[in-house]
């Protein structure tokens, strides 16, 4: 198996050989079919808001400053304002053309969020493993971020014990996790982008989120993916020289 990820000798990976088959998008494309995509996106049952976009090389809210450029929903009130019904995102994306959308989680759905790179070499090997991987979206590097991988995974839910899960607070902050470097799970109280979203890159580079895998996909129980996004994540930490790479025991089942 040699390092692990799928690589055989001599063989093409499973997850080769299905990228190769993959229908490839432009950002253009996604553009165009967007309020297809978001309708679809509604259809599969995750709850949408508009978001903030770039605006040149700054974030529609002209907040000086503004943290989360272009990664943000528009409205303070997000949480109840997400929803699934078609009528109404339509007539978002016609009233708004330029907004992108987020996907308030913990409700129907978290996602489990990783470094690009990590994120693509755990792809590969649930893939390869033969593990029934539900929606997935890269968000490509922008400021800096060195890109982000989401996968899309079914709720679970508020746990009878609080100490169990990390506060949403917390997803902004990963890399405070020793054990769990640069691994971010949005659950209750948190949102992502949602494809098709543009974000705020250099001039020659267009910046995006964009599918990998599409909505059409059943969510999986995170559980199922979380061994292998950790040991992924702290690989990439290893290779980047971070400190605290080595995890313990795949969080959060250590605090049960």
């Amino acid at each position: 198996m040699g390092d692990g990820i799928g690589r055989y000798r001599g063989t093409e990976s499973r997850f080769a050989q299905w990228l190769r088959r993959r229908p490839k998008r432009t950002v253009a494309e996604d553009e165009n079919r967007r309020e297809a995509l978001l309708l679809e996106i509604a259809a599969a049952g995750l709850p949408l808001a508009p978001a903030a976009y770039p605006v040149g090389y700054r974030c529609s809210c002209e907040r000086i400053g503004c943290p989360t450029p272009a990664r943000h929903p528009v409205s303070f009130a997000w949480q109840t304002q997400s929803t699934t019904d078609a009528a109404q995102i339509e007539r978002w994306a016609s009233n708004q053309p330029e907004a992108n959308f987020i996907t308030a989680t913990g409700m129907v759905h978290d996602v489990l969020d990783v470094p690009l790179a990590a994120g693509r070499a755990a792809l590969e090997r649930l893939l390869d493993q033969g593990v029934e991987v539900g929606p997935v979206a890269e968000s490509a590097e922008s400021a800096g971020d060195g890109g982000r991988m989401l996968f899309f995974t079914a709720t679970r839910g508020t746990p009878e014990d609080e100490d169990e899960w990390w506060p949403c607070e917390l997803d902004c902050h990963p890399e405070t996790m020793d054990e769990h470097p640069g691994l971010r799970w949005h659950c209750r109280g948190s949102y992502v982008l949602v494809p098709p979203a543009r974000l705020i890159g250099d001039e020659d580079e267009q910046t995006s989120v964009t599918w990998v895998r599409g909505p059409e996909h059943a969510l999986p129980d995170p559980l199922n993916l979380l061994e292998t996004l950790t040991d992924a994540c702290a690989r990439h930490a290893a290779e980047r020289g971070d400190q605290h790479t080595e995890p313990e025991v795949a969080w959060p089942l250590g605090r049960r």
